[in-house]
């Protein structure tokens, strides 16, 4: 249930009011401040809770009921976009168009510091690796581990890029104290398990949808971490599952917009995986900044022909800039029409 306050309520009345629905239903009642109106939004079973007596308030302006099972996801409980900041100063949401780049997986110091000032060069203000690699095969190469975390660190402390990198199970947590975005695999947005611990943390999680999961899945395995008090989290549209077999996976582009009316959370697109043809890559990025994407995550490796993991679906930091020059003049004219 969404209630709606009038304007320019006296602080203690709206405090009063509050304390009045969580005496009288047991209900949690979360609060979003905006430019021009206040929201209260209950959580909680709202089956008892009289909508009339409600909206005969003083201080009530409207309520109506909202049916969709995420709470904390939905648009109508925060009206307003969430912005994520980092400590450096680093946006992701806001109007502005966050670049996550990197390689697939960290190979070498040598070769993760090389990508990371490359990409930094470019305008990339976020670097992606991957330390722990799930992947279809057993024999395939799974990631350096903790290892590759101290290399990733390493290009962190020379470039100043905040580290984007996946996590497979709760138990590496402790390794995780330098990641500034923990990243969820597709393989992992319904281990709520892992969701929940997750969300009793104070740092970003990017949220993949899965390979066959639709948009309102997605949104519920947000509220799995929100829900535990992690409000962080960053949506990532990267393809799903179809009968087409020309790319890997299939861009649901129209998941932007979609996702952004149902929710207030930012949205970041991966090309990389949705096609898993570098070629491809370029195109699929400037559409998802023409729709309003948030960010892109694009894999980048500096000799993608031998690289360890997805070869195939990474570009060269030469591409990689020249893709970058055009997204942000792509980005920048939607936003100023």
């Amino acid at each position: 249930m969404i209630i709606v306050l009038k304007a320019n309520q006296p602080k203690e009345k709206v405090d009063s009011f509050i304390k009045k629905l969580t005496g009288s239903y047991d209900v949690q009642v979360n609060t979003w401040v905006g430019a021009h109106s206040t929201v209260l939004g209950l959580l909680g079973d709202t089956t008892a809770v009289d909508e009339e007596y409600i909206a005969a308030q003083e201080v009530v302006d409207s309520v109506r009921r909202v049916q969709e099972p995420y709470k904390k996801a939905n648009r109508k409980f925060h009206p307003e976009d969430t912005v994520i900041t980092l400590p450096g100063g680093q946006k992701i949401g806001g109007g502005t168009l966050a670049l996550i780049a990197g390689p697939c997986s960290v190979e070498s110091e040598e070769q993760i510091c090389l990508v990371a000032e490359s990409v930094k060069k470019s305008g990339a203000s976020f670097l992606r690796g991957g330390a722990f690699k799930p992947r279809t095969s057993p024999y395939a190469f799974q990631g350096m581990k903790a290892e590759g975390l101290e290399l990733l660190s390493k290009a962190k402390e020379r470039t100043g890029l905040p580290i984007v990198t996946e996590i497979m199970s709760a138990e590496h947590l402790p390794l995780f104290d330098d990641v500034d975005v923990i990243q969820v695999g597709a393989r992992n947005m319904q281990n709520f398990e892992l969701l929940k611990r997750l969300g009793k943390l104070d740092k970003p999680i990017l949220l993949k949808r899965g390979l066959a999961n639709t948009i309102e899945e997605l949104l519920m395995s947000a509220e799995y971490i929100m829900a535990e008090g992690n409000e962080q989290v960053l949506l990532c549209e990267r393809g799903i599952r179809t009968y087409e077999t020309m790319t890997r996976n299939t861009l649901d582009i129209s998941a932007v917009p979609v996702i952004k009316r149902l929710s207030h959370l930012p949205v970041i697109v991966d090309p990389s995986h949705a096609s898993g043809i570098n070629w491809l890559i370029e195109p699929l990025a400037i559409a998802a900044a023409a729709v309003g994407a948030d960010g892109l995550i694009i894999e980048v490796h500096n000799d993608p022909s031998h690289a360890l993991c997805d070869g195939a679906q990474s570009i060269t930091p030469d591409q990689f800039d020249s893709l970058a020059k055009k997204v942000n003049t792509v980005f920048g004219t939607v936003h100023s029409l």
